[in-house]
């Protein structure tokens, strides 16, 4: 299968690299308006993690992504986009990549080798109107809840169908149904029945109001909740400054749709998020506060955010990918600069606790994040990166080690 889609994939290749459009004999375009689009992206990550005996991950891994676009048999609105995309190792496998064959021996780097189709569905645009069936990406709003998990070197992938309508000025409206989806892990697809319904309407600058029902079914947490909630974001000028900011609440309660491989799943849980992000001309000042409830009785359940982008949040050495039982209290502070030409640097400080004791503690421990990223002068599309995360463990079991994480990445799009 791997080799079928290597095959597949130089085969996309090869169209997109032609411009002359595919004729079928009656004269008629099979294919027409094709755009190429392609990725590699090497990457070297370190991880030392106390929390167990095993070795420091050393990982050389590389994305490959070449993707086709084009319209189809030449009529208005219609259109195929298909991508490929590989992970392979650079040299020795000395990290655990939670395959079946993995060295177990070392810490985890979630990024085996394997080899897929991230991208391949049908799409058809009527006015403002654009539907879409078959695999494809879905980021909403800033992927807290549903997201394609890009951090990992093989995507999340969704096999849905979505529909999004922008007729009303201001007004964006996207409805999907997930009925599977493909992790970032080397494993089968996943089976889900998860109805995602989102609206933004922008008033102006200012405001964007944002209301989203996320009724999701997880095969492979075996989890299932709906999730409603109500966002406002927006940029407010402030003197000399832009300050960007989000401010959101949602509730978490049981399933509508009945999840893959439980019986029942009943949940009472909430969560809330105040950031805000300063740009003084070119200094950058931040500050967030984000709350998932915890389990404080026995009708309770802690929030959970399974088809999330969860690298964004919580700290970027990835401790928090579940929400703990006692639930999770995220109180940051950030700083750095953005500029043209010197790239941009910032420096992010967590300080994590639980909403309810566990044991009679609360303390979570707390986190050092650093991150640099330019572009490479004189190669268009070619930007580096250095990153690097400091988790210093707290008092509550199973949080109570230090996790230390490095990366350098080069990543070049065409």
């Amino acid at each position: 299968m791997k080799y079928m889609t290597l095959s597949a994939v130089s085969a996309l290749a090869l169209a997109s690299g032609s411009n002359a459009p595919l004729q079928a004999d009656e004269g008629f375009s099979l294919f027409n308006d094709a755009k190429f689009s392609a990725q590699i992206r090497p990457r070297y990550e370190n991880v030392d993690d106390d929390s167990n005996t095993k070795k420091d991950a050393n990982a050389m891994s590389l994305r490959a992504s070449i993707g086709l676009e084009t319209g189809l048999f030449s009529l208005d609105g219609l259109s195929i986009k298909v991508e490929g995309t590989t992970v392979q190792t650079l040299g020795a496998e000395r990290y655990n990549d939670k395959s079946p064959d993995a060295h177990t021996a070392y810490d985890v780097v979630a990024d085996p080798e394997q080899t897929r189709f991230t991208q391949a569905y049908l799409q058809y645009k009527y006015g403002d109107t654009t539907a879409k069936i078959g695999r494809q990406i879905i980021n909403l709003d800033n992927q807290r809840f549903i997201g394609s998990v890009d951090w990992r070197q093989m995507p999340q992938s969704f096999d849905a169908v979505t529909l999004n309508n922008t007729s009303i000025a201001g007004l964006n409206l996207t409805g999907a149904y997930i009925y599977s989806y493909a992790t970032v892990f080397d494993e089968h697809t996943w089976d889900s029945k998860s109805l995602i319904l989102n609206g933004s309407y922008k008033i102006s600058d200012l405001v964007k109001v944002t209301v989203y029902d996320y009724m999701i079914s997880s095969e492979k947490s075996a989890y299932g909740s709906d999730t409603y909630g109500l966002a406002f974001s927006g940029n407010i000028p402030v003197s000399a400054a832009k300050v960007d900011y989000r401010a959101e609440y949602a509730r978490q309660g049981d399933a509508t749709f009945k999840t893959v491989g439980v019986d029942e799943n009943k949940n009472d849980a909430y969560y809330y998020n105040l950031d805000a992000m300063a740009n003084l001309n070119g200094l950058l000042f931040g500050a967030g506060y984000e709350f998932l409830s915890g389990k404080g009785s026995a009708d309770e359940t802690a929030f959970q955010t399974p088809l999330a982008t969860l690298h964004k949040f919580n700290g970027w050495a990835d401790k928090f990918l579940s929400t703990p039982l006692g639930g999770l209290c995220d109180t940051s502070v950030s700083l750095g600069y953005t500029a043209p030409g010197l790239g941009k640097a910032l420096a992010v400080y967590h300080s994590f606790e639980t909403d309810v004791d566990m044991s009679g503690k609360n303390d979570l421990g707390s986190e050092w994040d650093f991150m640099y990223t330019n572009t490479i002068p004189g190669i268009k599309g070619l930007n580096g990166l250095i990153k690097a995360a400091y988790y210093d463990g707290g008092n509550v079991s199973g949080y109570n080690a230090d996790i230390t994480k490095f990366w350098l990445q080069f990543d070049y799009k065409f």
